[in-house]
């Protein structure tokens, strides 16, 4: 199916548009930057062949344009798009030394500018090696004002894909509380099941309000 037989609500374009790129996930992401697709193959399926053939996100962030070139419907100006765009993202979080997480107070201290001041609950996800060195930074959801959706599957998945052995989460609370709901609590017990299963290791899952952290109980 091409992407504009889709309904409005399903295009990734619009839905960047009306709910921000957090709402996407990574194919979508790409597909808008790829713009289009080739006869018989939608944006979005040329982005979930372009990531495959990389590998994953980071091997496609670190892939040289020229390889971009072998998969059909990539012409020079979708491989220079895609490369300039990973290379500019390297650029804005080219960071002195890599951060690392070694207590739950470090994890509240990388995800708090994410959270600070938002009207609505976002989920940020933080990626580390063995040695708890960041790997990854980013927002997985953003909901209502009092709540938001934790993706169990999602969540493993990119850490998984950005090569971590451990990670942590964080969720604000516009409202100003720190008690973990029982969604909360419940999410978290899953998540921490799902993620021994495949051998990761959920490090703290921490609630963030303007002025304070609180852990939620493993």
């Amino acid at each position: 199916m091409r992407v504009k037989d889709l309904s409005k609500g399903d295009r990734p374009r619009e839905r960047l548009m009306a709910s921000g790129a957090a709402a996407l996930a990574d194919r979508e992401l790409l597909a808008v930057l790829l713009g289009s697709g080739f006869r018989g193959a939608s944006a979005l399926d040329l982005a979930s062949q372009v990531i495959a053939h990389c590998g994953d996100l980071d091997g496609l962030g670190r892939s040289d344009p020229h390889r971009l070139l072998a998969l059909p419907g990539i012409g020079p100006a979708k491989a220079a798009r895609v490369t300039a765009a990973f290379h500019l993202v390297r650029r804005a979080e080219a960071w002195p030394e890599r951060e690392r997480i070694t207590s739950t107070s470090d994890l509240a201290h990388a995800c708090a500018p994410l959270l600070h001041g938002r009207t609505r609950e976002r989920l940020v996800m933080v990626a580390c090696d063995t040695g708890g060195r960041v790997l990854k930074r980013a927002v997985l959801t953003e909901g209502a004002s009092d709540h938001t959706v934790l993706p169990i599957r999602e969540v493993i998945r990119e850490v998984l894909t950005a090569g971590g052995a451990a990670f942590g989460l964080a969720h604000n609370h516009p409202g100003g509380s720190l008690d973990p709901s029982p969604e909360d609590l419940e999410a978290t017990a899953r998540l921490l099941e799902a993620a021994e299963t495949v051998g990761l290791r959920l490090l703290d899952h921490v609630i963030i309000s303007d002025g304070a952290w609180r852990r939620i109980p493993l």
